[in-house]
């Protein structure tokens, strides 16, 4: 077996066992492009090897999806199959757990009319709110993992041999999610360890307010009173440890809805809806984006905004330093997945319902009565870099640095 082989397999076993933690009797769904099937066959043969009851794979296809885009009608870019949403909640609801490996390319979408993007987001968003609540409150054990495609791999290295751009990708995927080391399970648990001190840290704090300062950005933003900030591991509603994202070096809360005033500039370029959105900066007041400017994909960064109501409003406050692995690793992934834990970031968008105390069993009334965000969409965007700091804010008005020069200053 080859070197190549043997990592694929490591990563494998990585998914299925820390990734989602599949039980014995448990169902796994896996959602894959065409382009992962040797990696999802080993997925799916690790998953039976450790006792799921079924694994039901639901594959797409990057050309299928990009010839649907350009010709078909208007109208079908306005509806979601009925049938899938019901899928998605009946497993959810019975108690399976979901892997989402992504490979498509950052370009997949680009020169599509932005019209026809927004409206199969929202559809798709719409038809699966429910879903996404039992994934948001953690009901159900969840995660997403990525895999190489020639298309991705192009867009990231474009300077090396197409021969090598692959292989290229695959080992910044290793070493991103630690499956180049010889037991990465156990580097797993001594990774989250280091995450969960810095998630006590500032659960002890309990700060008030925090304050972002860079260049072009200038924000300050609330935290809800009984915020909790999570790293790593989540644990579902049946007491199993799970992974939600691999790789991930966040920390991450939500903040308080109409508590974020001031101006963002991105540090990193957004992949979204098949584009790329580009150095760009979004102004809040009282928690509402009350305007966005882009030098790349500006009508899709504005039609992500008008989503919905809550997508003029942030979901999720992230924490990550710059000397973290993949800002290290110096790679510009285009891919939120790794882009996002390379830098600080927020989201537009909902919260996660698991941020806030006893937010796992609360009503959407509830959560909203509490400052959380609801909206159909979530997507992360980058601000981090080597001059931003942040200060927290107690209570009582202290002033107390959280980040200095890109980096935690504790």
């Amino acid at each position: 077996m080859s070197e190549f082989q043997k990592t694929l397999e490591k990563y494998a076993e990585l998914a299925v066992k820390v990734g989602v933690n599949v039980q014995k009797g448990q169902t796994l769904v896996v959602n894959a492009t065409l382009d992962a099937a040797n990696f999802v066959r080993l997925i799916v043969k690790k998953a039976y090897e450790t006792g799921a009851q079924n694994v039901i794979v639901n594959w797409n296809d990057d050309t299928v999806t990009r010839t649907k885009y350009d010709l078909a009608p208007d109208d079908a870019f306005l509806e979601y199959p009925v049938w899938r949403a019901k899928e998605m909640e009946d497993l959810a609801a019975k108690g399976a757990a979901f892997m989402s490996v992504i490979s498509t390319s950052p370009d997949l979408l680009k020169g599509v009319n932005p019209e026809r993007i927004s409206n199969f987001n929202k559809a798709a968003g719409t038809a699966l709110a429910n879903y996404r609540k039992a994934v948001q409150s953690d009901k159900v054990s969840w995660t997403v993992i990525a895999a190489a495609s020639p298309e991705w791999a192009a867009k990231v290295f474009p300077d090396e041999p197409v021969e090598n751009q692959v292989k290229k990708l695959w080992d910044a995927i290793f070493k991103a999610v630690r499956a180049d080391v010889e037991n990465p399970v156990e580097a797993w648990k001594k990774h989250d360890e280091t995450l969960h001190e810095k998630v006590h840290y500032l659960n002890e704090k309990r700060y008030q307010k925090l304050h972002y300062t860079a260049p072009g950005t200038d924000l300050t933003i609330e935290l809800p009173e009984k915020h909790i900030w999570v790293g790593a591991g989540s644990i579902n509603e049946n007491g199993f440890e799970f992974m939600a994202n691999m790789p991930t070096e966040e920390v991450f809360t939500v903040p308080y809805r109409t508590g974020v005033n001031g101006t963002v500039a991105s540090t990193k370029p957004l992949s979204y809806g098949g584009n790329i959105i580009d150095r760009f900066s979004i102004t809040f007041e009282n928690g509402k984006i009350v305007g966005v400017k882009a030098e790349e994909g500006e009508e899709i960064l504005k039609r992500l905004v008008d989503t919905d109501e809550g997508s003029h409003y942030l979901g999720e406050v992230a924490l990550v330093p710059y000397n973290s692995p993949i800002s290290l690793s110096n790679v510009l992934f285009f891919n939120t997945l790794f882009d996002e834990n390379a830098s600080n970031h927020l989201a537009i968008g909902s919260a996660y319902a698991f941020c806030i105390e006893g937010g796992k069993k609360m009503s959407s009334e509830e959560l909203k009565e509490h400052g959380l965000n609801e909206s159909i969409t979530h997507v992360d965007f980058m601000i981090g870099s080597t001059e931003m700091d942040i200060d927290g804010i107690t209570a009582d008005g202290k002033t107390e640095p959280v980040f200095r020069g890109g980096n935690w200053a504790f």
